[in-house]
Order: structure tokens, then sequence, then C-alpha cells
């Protein structure tokens, strides 16, 4: 119960009095078993979703300490907080690489389960198949290396304002997004469920540039700025390909069935060409829109049809208005 009670303060020499409500402490903390059997009762409605019962899932903090994990790998000696020499070089990598198997194969491990349990099948080697994808994923760590620094060597031949090769690795938003992505393709390419999804959406939050792990990136792949690209789950983008902040490559309409049900796999997304630029704001729709090899895509452009190569797309020419800020509008009509 609630208790209200009027008092009068002089505080010093203060003629005015103030009334105010001492309002005496409820324990709220009664209330919270029936909260708690709410919560309960409300996982066992058919229109919710939850995870009880079944086999463990694959741990978000888990999989970011896996992302730093590989990015120790893949950049040695730039994330760490230790210093690395040849003398220990084989050592610390050594290290790295046991831990990484280790947080990665109980992920793919949990992530098998996962879709086990979500299909009803019974598999009693999802463990065995952690440890042969994690395997597999690390032996790819050198190929990997040389593929990301073809896109530190195009971010730097693109972007005057990058001091160093080192600046763009510790600090460009888009260099952290590829490589995310960069990881996750390949665990896509080797069927692992979940997992990449999760690690691209992390890269999501960080850095506001969506890449679906699916789609299909060449080498010296350069974003500027970045904030807002989206990248489809059935792009394909060329080598040598620059993209500059919200540029969208993304689906014209969502592919039905007879029956009305999503059509999943078909291409819905652009194919980008070699050596294309798209400037800021662009967006570019269609599974069947390719835009040629050494093409420019303009600012704020919106395309659903294909471009040639060599071609140069602006978007048509709006007069600006210019106007004294103490002038009115409609004094220029």
């Amino acid at each position: 119960m609630v208790r209200r009670v009027s008092s009068r303060l002089v505080h010093g020499a203060m003629d005015d009095c103030e009334e105010q409500e001492i309002v005496e402490h409820v324990n709220y903390r009664q209330r919270l078993p029936e909260i708690t059997k709410a919560i309960a009762t409300s996982c066992h409605a058919p229109d919710t979703f939850d995870h009880v019962g079944a086999e463990l899932i694959p741990s978000w903090q888990s999989m970011v300490d896996v992302i730093e994990l590989l990015r120790d790998l893949l950049f040695p000696g730039f994330f760490g907080d230790q210093l690395i020499d040849e003398s220990d070089l084989e050592y610390h990598l050594g290290s790295e690489v046991s831990l990484a198997f280790d947080k990665l194969s109980a992920q793919i491990a949990r992530s098998l389960l996962h879709g086990c349990h979500h299909h009803s099948q019974v598999c009693d080697r999802c463990t065995e198949r952690g440890h042969r994808e994690a395997t597999l994923f690390l032996e790819k760590i050198p190929a990997l290396r040389s593929t990301l620094a073809t896109d530190i060597v195009a971010a730097y031949e693109g972007d005057p304002a990058a001091k160093t090769y080192d600046e763009i690795v510790f600090a460009y938003p888009g260099l952290f997004a590829i490589t995310v992505y960069r990881i996750a393709h390949e665990l896509t390419l080797q069927r692992v469920p979940l997992l990449p999804r999760i690690m691209t959406e992390y890269a999501h939050s960080k850095t506001g540039i969506d890449i679906h792990p699916g789609a299909v990136i060449d080498e010296s792949f350069f974003i500027d700025h970045g904030t807002g690209v989206v990248i489809g789950e059935t792009s394909q983008v060329g080598k040598r390909v620059r993209l500059y902040q919200g540029v969208t490559l993304g689906a014209r309409s969502v592919p039905r069935d007879e029956k009305g049900d999503l059509m999943r796999g078909v291409k819905r997304h652009p194919t980008v060409e070699d050596d294309v630029t798209i400037y800021a704001n662009a967006t570019i729709l269609g599974g069947d829109v390719v835009i040629g090899a050494r093409s420019v895509i303009g600012a704020s452009v919106f395309l659903t049809e294909s471009v040639p190569p060599d071609t140069v797309v602006l978007p048509e020419e709006q007069p600006l208005i210019f106007r004294s800020r103490g002038r009115p509008l409609a004094d220029l009509a």
C-alpha cells in the first residue's frame, strides 16, 4: 500500500513553505515471481519464439571473440597487446591458431546441432564436422591474407586521405567490414549455417556496412566512408570495384512461386563488373542488371537496367536555388 503524507519544510531563512509528498517504499520485488510465471507461460504459446529444451545455439559473444582472433591471424601484430618479432612469431601464431580452432569448431558444432534440431534430424557427428570445418577454414588464412592485402592497397590508392597502409588496417570501417565478410563468405562456401550471418551482422552493427556473406566479391575491393552500404546476398562484384557511402546493390522485387511463397536462392541482386566506381547513395536493383566494366555510376542514381561497359551514368540535372537568408522563397517565383 502507498501512504501519502503532507509535510512542511522550512530551510534557513526561506519564508515560503513547500509542501511535499512522501511516498512510503513498496516492495515491488514481491511481484517478480508473478512476472516470471507469466513469461514462462508465454514460452508455451504457439505464436512466440524461444529455444527452450533444444541444443545449444551459437554464442554471439563467442563469435565476436572468434572474429578478433581471426583478425589477429590475418593481420599479425596489429591488434594484440604484445610485441611480436620474428623469434616468437610462430609461437604466437601457434597459440592463436589453437585458440581459434577451439572456439570456432565449438561454434560451428553448435550451429550444426541447431540445424539438426530444427529439421528434426539425428546427428551424432556435429562435433567432428565442427573440427573438420574449422581446420579447413584455418587452412585458408594465407590465401585470405593475400586477398585482403589487395583490398588494403585499393583503399590506399583510392583515398588520398590515407597516410599509410597501417592506418587503413587500424581505422578504416570499410576494411573491417570487408575482412569480416571475407571470413564469413568462406564459411558460407563450406555450408556452415548461422555463423556467417552472425558475423556480418556484427560488422554491420559496428560499421553501418551491410554485406551479405553469400555475395561474391573479387579482390581489390574498396568501400570509402561506408555508412549505409548494402550488398545483397546474390550480388556479384568484380575486381577493383569502388563503392561510396549509401550505395545499395539490392533486389528489385521479391520473387514468389505459384503458391505465393518466397523463392530463395534465385539471383535477385546486380552484377558489377571489373573497375566500376559507384558514387554515394546510388541504388542499383535487380538480379538481371549488369554494370559493365569500367563504368561510373554517379551519386544518387537509381538504376533498374543494365549499363554497357565504359559508360558514365549521371542523374538528370536539377536547377539549384540560391537566395539570401533574409529573403523568402516566394520572392524567387
